[in-house]
């Protein structure tokens, strides 16, 4: 007896894994390092009690696109929600990407774009960023003349080099999707808080700009898996016929809400977590043999003088695991520091002191 094939392009794709290790400091996974205000979980459970467990969720997620909306300043008809920003990017793949369809991804940069893309059956296109991982407008605009993309992605503050892309560069792309191309463009900003502007005063009803957001970092709320986006109700709309009925749960719409309610502690996180951001550049760029690279977001990216990957595994043996890309395509000798905690960056810095120290540089 033998088991079906999976459909074609399936069989040879891996899963995305981020691999965890039992070590007491982790910055590998750009979570958020402190828990969400206690208050807000008490305000979550009063409201969770309330809830009809015996039926389903409201499927339109009424009150927390109201929320969302009033939040970021757009209306209700522009906010969908989903489980995760991830869920978010395949609803909008299933909607206007899959077989015969192309999207436009500059790489290095989120690899569940590409990933998603292969899982919805859509072609990808890739784009190079220059040496300081920035976007070309120019790039752009030939890719999107001559390569015909239905997707657009920019990820901004990218990951995992932590670039933001400048509101012009952001503007030119978007006028070259709107010229050249019949495309969406989708601005990824899972870490737009910690950046200084965001693309999201740019979406209007006739302007094919989608921009995904996430409650998983400053929000704290990772385990329960929120996104949403910013996008033309037209747009919404298409996404709504693709997307599985009842797919938020309950569980996760009141928390949605209920966080809300918190914008000050989010602030205060957002302010805390910029200004260790900025302690660590300034000690990682007086280390020898440490190239540090300009950030927007809760992590950094640094590339080691010769072996990234003994410069992870050095750091794993003194307790710190962080996010190993010194062997992906343009990214040698890479890693990945996320933000934690001042405690955990201490440990941080001076695990990677005395590597450093051990391995000869002065």
């Amino acid at each position: 007896m033998s088991l079906p094939a999976p459909r074609p392009g399936v069989q040879a794709l891996e899963g995305y894994h981020s691999p965890q290790l039992d070590v007491p400091v982790r910055l590998n996974t750009n979570e958020s390092p402190f828990a969400p205000p206690a208050a807000f979980v008490d305000a979550w459970l009063a409201a969770l009690a309330a809830v009809d467990l015996n039926r389903y969720p409201d499927r339109a997620a009424t009150d927390l696109r109201a929320g969302i909306a009033k939040h970021v300043g757009h209306p209700a008809d522009r906010i969908f929600a989903a489980n995760g920003s991830n869920e978010v990017l395949q609803t909008l793949l299933l909607a206007y990407g899959g077989p015969g369809r192309r999207a436009l991804v500059f790489e290095p940069t989120y690899a569940l774009h590409s990933h998603i893309c292969h899982i919805t059956g859509t072609d990808v296109v890739t784009g190079e960023r220059g040496a300081d991982f920035r976007i070309s407008p120019t790039e752009v605009g030939i890719l999107v003349g001559s390569e015909r993309p239905s997707v657009v992605f920019v990820c901004s503050p990218n990951n995992p080099t932590g670039t933001v892309e400048t509101r012009s560069t952001l503007e030119a792309v978007l006028a070259s999707v709107i010229d050249r191309g019949n495309a969406l463009l989708v601005v990824d900003e899972a870490y737009g808080e910690f950046a200084e502007y965001s693309a999201a005063d740019l979406v209007g009803d006739d302007v094919p700009l989608v921009v995904v957001r996430t409650y998983s970092k400053v929000w704290s709320l990772a385990a329960l898996r929120l996104g949403f986006c910013i996008a033309p109700p037209a747009v919404i709309a298409e996404f709504e016929k693709v997307v599985l009925p009842y797919h938020l749960s309950a569980a996760t719409q009141t928390a949605g809400v209920a966080a809300l309610a918190f914008r000050d502690e989010m602030d205060e996180r957002v302010h805390t977590l910029v200004a260790e951001r900025h302690r660590m550049d300034e000690a990682l760029r007086r280390m020898p043999g440490i190239t540090v690279f300009p950030s927007g977001a809760n992590f950094v990216l640094v590339r080691a003088d010769g072996d990234g990957h003994a410069l992870w595994q050095g750091l794993v043996e003194r307790g710190v695991l962080v996010r190993d890309f010194s062997r992906w395509p343009r990214l040698d000798d890479c890693v990945r520091i996320t933000v934690g905690t001042a405690e955990e960056n201490d440990r941080c810095l001076a695990a990677l002191r005395e590597l450093l120290t051990e391995s000869g540089k002065p």
